[in-house]
């Protein structure tokens, strides 16, 4: 499998799929590289080099006890283009990979970097407080943090059937293979670096990152996503990145990868042309 390995010795393993510019994904907690397959196949058949990594201690990379963090996601994904000397390429995030987007750039500029773009992405805080009153309370990330350390695996097929791509709304069809997809990819990583995830995803404050965009920006985000409520996240992060393209999906949920393919696909390559 191909892998680098980072300063810290771990082994993060990454996909390498066609020839082009380079398209470099960064996937949701607690996924992998998997969950852009859809995405993937479709651009690198465009024309587009699609490499997506599988965050340390998700899906085939190691699993360390530290470093779970953003700022070590954030310099692990600059090893990787680092190492494979990417250049001009277009960062696409969805969920807490929208997060390392943002702290990729924050910490290590947009030298190598084309365009962005943040799909149902966290930043700019999904915690609330005192200045971020639109976020969610603490109480919800320490719910997600006891369902994980309770029955890891009961908790991500209870996830995925229902919030996470919408299929608890009514009348929505759920698709069995999704979930399954789903819940195979939160299962190949580490429990230690998803329940760390946690406090990455949901206590990491973007705002200055968002700041440091000088590139172009797409920010995308079902106005249904139950599990990064577009209020706290890219409304508000719209206001940050100067420049940027909101581009609001009725109606969508915050798995609209998967669920909507074709959509996305369609957007984000309009996008990369433009």
């Amino acid at each position: 499998m191909p892998t680098i390995t980072t300063k810290d010795g771990n082994s993060i393993y990454y996909k390498d799929w066609g020839e082009g510019q380079p398209v470099v994904f960064s996937h949701g907690w607690p996924l992998s590289a998997d969950a852009w397959e859809d995405q993937m196949l479709f651009l690198a058949d465009k024309g587009f080099r699609c490499i997506a990594h599988d965050r340390r201690g998700h899906g085939r990379s190691s699993q360390p006890w530290t470093g779970n963090e953003m700022d070590t996601y954030a310099d692990d994904l600059a090893e990787l283009v680092g190492t494979l000397d990417l250049n001009d390429a277009i960062h696409v995030g969805h969920s807490t990979g929208g997060g390392e987007v943002a702290r990729y750039i924050g910490r290590h500029g947009t030298g190598r970097v084309a365009k962005a773009v943040l799909i149902g992405a966290v930043p700019p805080l999904m915690l609330k407080t005192e200045a971020n009153p639109g976020g969610l309370p603490m109480e919800a990330f320490d719910g997600l943090r006891t369902q994980l350390a309770a029955n890891r695996a009961q908790f991500y097929l209870d996830f995925a059937s229902g919030p996470f791509y919408g299929y608890n709304r009514p009348g929505a069809t759920a698709s069995q293979a999704i979930i399954q997809n789903w819940w195979r990819q939160a299962m190949m990583g580490g429990a230690k670096a998803q329940y760390d995830g946690i406090k990455a995803f949901s206590e990491t404050d973007f705002t200055e990152d968002l700041k440091k965009f000088d590139v172009p920006t797409l920010i995308m985000h079902g106005d249904d996503d139950q599990i990064v409520p577009i209020g706290a996240s890219a409304l508000l992060a719209a206001k940050l990145v100067a420049g940027s393209t909101l581009k609001v999906c009725p109606g969508l949920p915050h798995g609209m990868c998967s669920t909507h393919k074709d959509q996305i696909n369609a957007d984000l390559l309009a996008f990369i042309k433009s």
